[in-house]
């Protein structure tokens, strides 16, 4: 993945090896008494627990009043571009989504803003609760902000296989998970997410679990609107990137997920879509370049 022209963002807050200093709220977003509900159901339906407590807290960080979560307090946190490589790289991918999308938005006579990146380690406030490292890269948006600790790259090259460990094409994985959570600011500006919250309050755990997917798949079709735009502008696309996105896509689909942690697939308990759904998603983002191509909402097939 070529780098050298992309342009940087000054929208980074950079909050790695900051000094604790967060109030706790509820577990996770959810209280106890959720949680436990959430362990019977999933005991009743032979469903793992996990992915519905995982699932009920995506629900709770989309629907939930900021006023509800816990607040940042007062931190070390930087705001100046980190010059560090890790810190430099995502600078850059936030750059280019930045042109791309105010590029996209005002073809159709929008005003295109564009969200925060907080880079973190371990765990952080954010306004849609307390991030952990363990909920991997997410968009809160109660602030407008994605929330990145930078271990899960290592996690994509490691634990879950998504691209060839040392590889440049994980530079091109990378920028994927960025722009997958940058896809939701996107559709938070477009309306689209405050849409499906209304939508999910009138469901079962399962109808909003397939709503959700949509949304998730509609997310990586945006991430490769932007492989497309910045493919055009830069030439950043250099040979094996695509294959590796690609593997990471599968890598973290939602079957491939639960066959490895649990051994068997529950498709009822999908939040973000199978291996194959995404990898179909983002290479329809990725060769049409077109925004209304993403409508994940109307189409019989997924």
């Amino acid at each position: 993945m070529r780098l050298d022209e992309l342009p940087h963002s000054n929208k980074i807050e950079d909050r790695r090896g900051e000094s604790g200093g967060f109030r706790m709220g509820r577990t996770g977003g959810l209280g106890l008494g959720t949680i436990i509900l959430l362990c019977l159901v999933g005991w009743a339906l032979g469903i793992n627990p996990l992915y519905l407590i995982g699932g009920a807290e995506m629900l709770s960080r989309m629907g939930g009043s900021s006023q509800e979560h816990s607040q940042p307090t007062p931190g070390s946190a930087r705001t100046e571009s980190p010059s560090d490589q890790t810190g430099e790289f995502v600078s850059a991918i936030m750059g280019s989504a930045e042109v791309q999308w105010k590029e996209i938005f005002a073809r159709s006579g929008r005003t295109y803003e564009a969200p925060t990146l907080v880079m973190f380690s371990g765990v952080t406030n954010s306004g849609c609760g307390i991030a952990q490292s363990a909920m991997g890269p997410f968009y809160c948006p109660n602030d407008r902000k994605v929330y990145l600790d930078t271990a899960f790259f290592q996690e994509i090259e490691g634990r879950f296989h998504g691209c060839d460990v040392g590889s440049k094409g994980c530079q091109f994985s990378q920028a994927y998970v960025i722009t997958h959570e940058i896809g939701h600011h996107v559709q938070n500006l477009l309306g689209i997410l405050p849409r499906v919250q209304e939508a999910q309050r009138g469901l079962d755990t399962v109808e909003a679990n397939q709503l959700q997917v949509r949304v998730e798949l509609q997310a990586d079709c945006l991430a490769g609107v932007w492989a497309h735009h910045a493919e055009e502008k830069w030439r950043l696309i250099e040979p094996g990137d695509v294959e590796a996105a690609m593997q990471t896509a599968s890598a973290i689909g939602d079957d491939r997920l639960q066959r490895r942690s649990q051994g068997y697939v529950v498709p009822d308990a999908f939040t973000h879509g199978s291996s194959q759904q995404r990898t179909r998603w983002f290479m329809t983002g990725l060769r049409s370049g077109q925004v209304g191509g993403c409508d994940t909402f109307q189409a019989e097939q997924l």
